[in-house]
């Protein structure tokens, strides 16, 4: 027959290890933020320093779109660009 004690211990071991688990997974989860953050600062310097950049990464993102079967696309005009058509 198994000890109460024993049944105690076992279970705050078992409470234990997963409190471990899932510190561990925080910092795993953590990481992958900080390198995102990362990765997405230096796609952000990348676009900033080429004007070329960002008209690119615009045309890819509506390819992406297109490809996605969706029946309507809708371009977003630049400020800018509405006041010298309407002038």
């Amino acid at each position: 027959m198994i000890n109460d004690n024993y049944l105690i211990w076992l279970n705050s071991m078992a409470t234990e290890a997963e409190a471990a688990r899932e510190a561990r997974a925080k910092v795993i989860a953590a990481e992958g933020e900080q390198k995102a953050s990362q990765s997405l600062k230096k796609a952000a310097d990348v676009i900033n320093s080429s004007p070329v950049a960002i008209q690119l990464r615009y045309l890819q993102t509506l390819t992406t779109i297109s490809a996605e079967k969706n029946s309507t696309i809708i371009f977003p005009i630049p400020i800018e660009m509405m006041h010298s058509m309407m002038k």
